[in-house]
């Protein structure tokens, strides 16, 4: 990379960034001296503000709030496509605004997120995106406040809690999934999955009843909960399989619950989307690819994170503004795993 210096141009942390391979966001975590940034990745960008002549221009920086351009973010489990794509939604953004991203995982643990919190405290955030894990209280809520942390809630909300939140139209979603069923052919369809107590999962099996009632049909199976897993979606689907064999399609509370449930299917000589029919939520991006294809409820993951991360943004300059919620559309996206009853 040629020397910024022999071009008379001065030498931006844009172009330290780009000759140390990271991030702006990160570069300027090494001028702040934060302790989020591995050894390896400072000696990286202080060689290359070495090498180009960069010079911290400390009365600029003065002018500036008093920030650490850091903003945590927890999720309830970094191992579900959906929650990958999310994070990938939020720091896109928060790069583009020169922020950088403290990225934990809850495992849907109560105890493992108040931690996590405090430590989001502990590093001086200067706001956190919370996907809360079940039964989260509402003395959650009321610490980040007391600490002045601005917060949005993401995917999942809590209720009697005035907190921004942005998320899709879960009950409108499942509906359309039940509509598309009946249209099908499918009567005795169940619903199949997710946390017991989350708010995502009361409203898809809140839009699931809604739909079947306004079609005058009834359940075929009480509603199991699962974990948002493979595996959990495999045990609900082979305990569903136990109790009743008049079901002809499931609504399952996420993409990856539909395929363990489909992998069911599988291991007791049925086939997805010919004996079964199988919707999922998501549109995660192994949807597609999956065999049969996953037909499925779209709210776009990366665009939940987007909107959240603008939320947030504005809430940290703003931090008197009213609550906002914001609520993405639903569309239904048809594969071959719901195909017409035969």
């Amino acid at each position: 990379m040629q020397d910024k210096r022999s071009t008379g141009r001065r030498v931006t942390l844009q172009d330290v960034a780009k000759d140390a391979g990271v991030s702006r966001a990160t570069a300027s975590l090494v001028l702040r001296e934060s302790p989020l940034v591995a050894d390896e990745t400072r000696r990286h960008v202080l060689a290359s503000m070495q090498k180009l002549g960069y010079v911290y221009n400390r009365a600029a920086a003065s002018l500036r709030t008093q920030r650490s351009h850091t903003v945590g973010v927890a999720v309830t489990d970094i191992m579900n496509p959906f929650f990958a794509e999310l994070a990938v939604g939020i720091e896109s953004l928060l790069d583009e605004a020169d922020y950088a991203v403290l990225l934990t995982n809850t495992s849907e643990q109560l105890s493992k997120q108040n931690r996590l919190l405090e430590v989001m405290h502990e590093f001086q955030v200067d706001g956190v995106l919370l996907c809360p894990v079940e039964d989260t209280p509402v003395d959650a809520i009321e610490r980040l406040r007391r600490w002045e942390l601005p917060v949005v809630l993401v995917a999942r909300y809590l209720a009697n809690v005035d907190v921004d939140y942005v998320g899709g139209d879960n009950v409108r979603g499942a509906q359309m999934a039940v509509d598309h069923l009946v249209d099908r052919g499918h009567g005795d369809i169940a619903f199949l999955g997710g946390p017991a107590h989350s708010s995502a999962r009361a409203d898809r099996l809140s839009g699931f009843r809604a739909a079947l009632t306004r079609h005058g049909l009834h359940e075929v199976a009480a509603p199991r909960a699962s974990g948002t897993t493979r595996d959990g979606g495999h045990d609900a689907m082979m305990e569903l399989l136990d109790e009743t064999d008049a079901v002809t399609a499931v609504l399952c509370y996420n993409d990856v619950v539909a395929m363990g449930a489909m992998l069911a299917l599988r291991a007791r000589g049925l086939e997805p989307g010919k004996d079964i029919a199988v919707v999922g939520f998501d549109d995660i991006a192994d949807a597609s690819l999956w065999r049969p294809s996953l037909s499925t409820v779209s709210i776009p993951p990366r665009r939940i994170g987007q909107e959240a991360v603008r939320l947030l943004l504005h809430r940290i300059e703003k931090p008197d503004t009213d609550v906002r919620s914001v609520i993405l559309s639903p569309e239904l996206i048809v594969r071959d795993s719901s195909a017409p009853r035969v």
